[in-house]
Formats: structure tokens, sequence, C-alpha cells
């Protein structure tokens, strides 16, 4: 049987914006002052404008909870290949903060814009990896 690789495998990936929605971000008991689904629409809705140069997608939690929301921006095929990484962004809650996202995101991200002042304000660490899990062994009886 021969295996054949979808094409898809070999397209290059936009600048994609992955954008934490899980126990805090995107929680208005947690920042009740904010448009969270407006703030979703509005990604989504330059990701749709963008002619597939940009890329949406949500994660269930991203980990920094106490930053929400948390927003990450992941650079292109190619930037990545020339050593960009994705770049945190923490308490993106207001107009604003996404308005800048989006223009970054839109004008390259990671590796192809530079970074603006205003949203190295909103620059945070990735959180740190947890240990592996080790595999629990059976009981001997």
């Amino acid at each position: 049987m021969t295996w054949i690789r979808p094409l898809a495998a070999h397209a290059p990936r936009p600048c994609t914006l992955v954008v934490c929605r899980g126990c805090c971000c995107g929680d208005p008991r947690k920042n009740p002052g904010t448009d969270h689904a407006g703030q979703l629409a509005r990604l989504r809705e330059a990701a749709d404008a963008s002619g597939g140069r940009l890329a949406v997608r949500t994660s269930d939690c991203l980990g920094p909870c106490e930053r929400a929301n948390v927003i990450v921006v992941q650079p292109t095929t190619e930037a990545r290949r020339r050593g960009a990484r994705a770049v945190w962004f923490g308490w993106a809650l207001d107009d604003t903060a996404t308005d800048e996202i989006i223009a970054w995101a839109e004008s390259g991200g990671p590796g192809t814009a530079p970074l603006p002042a205003t949203l190295d304000l909103h620059r945070i660490d990735p959180p740190e990896p947890k240990p592996a899990a080790t595999p629990r062994r059976g009981r001997r009886r």
C-alpha cells in the first residue's frame, strides 16, 4: 500500500493567533468589563479578511490564568524556519490590545515585523513546561 501525504501537509502555515478560552480567559466573571465574545469575533473577522495570511484557533487553557486574557501569536512557517518563536501576550482585555495584536499579526508577526512598544507591555513569558508524568506501575501483592 502506498501512503500519500495530503497536500495540506506541505502548505505554509500563516501567522496564527491562539486564543485562550479556558477556565479564566474569556470568563466574564473574572473580567466582567471585557467583551470576550466580541474579542474572539473580531480576531476571527480579521483572519477571514486576511486572505489566508492569518489564522485563529482557540485553546481550552494555555496556563497563565492570572494574566487572562492570554493570546499567543505563532510565526508563519517561513519566519519559524528563520528562528522566530511564538510571542505570548497577557492582559489582552480591551479593544486597544486586540487592535494592536491584530495589526502586528497582519503585518507578519514574530520574526517578520518589529514588536510595537505598546504590545511589549502585554508580553509575558510562556509557562514552564510541566515535567512528564512517570508511568505508574501496578501494585504488588
